[in-house]
Parts: structure tokens; C-alpha cells; sequence
């Protein structure tokens, strides 16, 4: 078991109970991953932030959904994952879609895959993606935009994955049925 500290309001440093409030007034209480995060204020204001502006991106929920779990289950985050699975529900993602990015089988739909498949080869490749990949990318539909946002989704993924593997965060007890 990790011994990094889960922060609330009373014992978090002055510069990220603003920040825990903001997770409060989105989440309803402040999930694992941000109490962790909040001892370094920096770094839950730059999740928050990539979190926002991931949102923001080109891609809607089911494109969204590729992404991050794509990444979660790549790096094998025992928090993100049945984090992932809750949100997607909450945002009416197709199940079929969250369970085949859970088991790793291709989705139905080949735009989807592509992103999926493209998601996971710059994961695997750290960044370097060779032509191939990313002409079949640009045939499904997608274009350089999503290239980038996709690296994006990557920056805020590797940082909630990694806070999870090296904090050992607890899982919320809401995802534990996703688990």
C-alpha cells in the first residue's frame, strides 16, 4: 500500500483546495486521484486544465471514450480504467464500446478502430507513428487536428495513470462495481 497522502479541504496545501472545490462542484466529492494529486498543486491544475481542453477537442463522447481507455487499459490503471467505464456510462457511450476497449477486440465501428488503433500506436511508439498508421488514420476521417489532439488526451492520461501506479490511489468506492 502506497503512503501518499488522499487530501480534502482541511489538509490540502492552500493553492489546491480551489482546485478541490472545483472537483467537488464536477464530481460531487473530490475523486482518489485528485486528493493524491493535490499535494502538488501544479500538478492537479495542469489534469484540470488538459482535462477541460481535452474535452474541448474535435472528438465527441464515443471518440473521447477511445481515447482515454484506449491509454488506461495500455497502462494497466487499476483507478482509470473502472473510472473510464463510469464515465463513459454517465456520458451514454455504447457498452459494447467500453467492453471491447476493456478486452482489447476491435470495436465494430472502423473509424473508431482507427482512432483506437492509432491511440495505441503512438502510446507504444512514445510519439513516433510511422506513415502506414497514419494514412489509415486519415482514411477513416480524421486529420492532422486529431493527431494532436489525441497527444493531448495522451499528456493527461499519462499523468492521472502514472499518479495511480506510483500512489497506489484507492479505488472511489462509486467505481468499484466497474472495477
Amino acid at each position: 500500500m502506497s503512503n501518499f497522502k488522499q487530501h480534502d479541504l482541511s489538509s490540502a496545501p492552500a493553492a489546491s483546495k480551489p482546485l478541490l472545490e472545483n472537483s467537488i462542484r464536477g464530481f460531487g466529492s473530490i475523486p482518489g486521484l485528485h486528493a493524491v494529486m493535490a499535494e502538488s498543486p501544479q500538478l492537479l491544475e495542469g489534469y484540470q486544465v488538459l482535462h477541460k481542453l481535452f474535452m474541448e477537442t474535435s472528438f465527441n463522447k464515443e471518440e473521447l471514450t477511445v481515447v482515454w481507455q484506449s491509454i488506461n487499459v495500455e497502462h494497466q490503471c487499476h483507478y482509470c480504467v473502472p473510472a473510464h467505464t463510469l464515465i463513459a456510462d454517465m456520458m451514454k457511450v455504447d457498452p459494447a464500446i467500453t467492453q471491447a476497449l476493456r478486452e482489447k477486440t476491435p470495436l465494430a465501428d472502423p473509424k473508431l478502430e482507427a482512432l483506437r488503433e492509432t491511440t495505441l500506436a503512438m502510446i507504444r511508439g512514445r510519439g513516433v507513428i510511422d506513415e502506414a498508421q497514419l494514412n489509415a488514420f486519415y482514411a477513416a476521417g480524421y486529420g492532422q487536428q486529431q493527431v494532436l489532439e489525441i497527444i493531448l488526451g495522451m499528456a493527461q492520461k499519462v499523468m492521472s495513470n502514472y499518479t495511480n501506479h506510483v500512489a497506489d490511489t484507492p479505488l472511489d468506492e462509486r467505481f468499484k462495481a466497474f472495477a
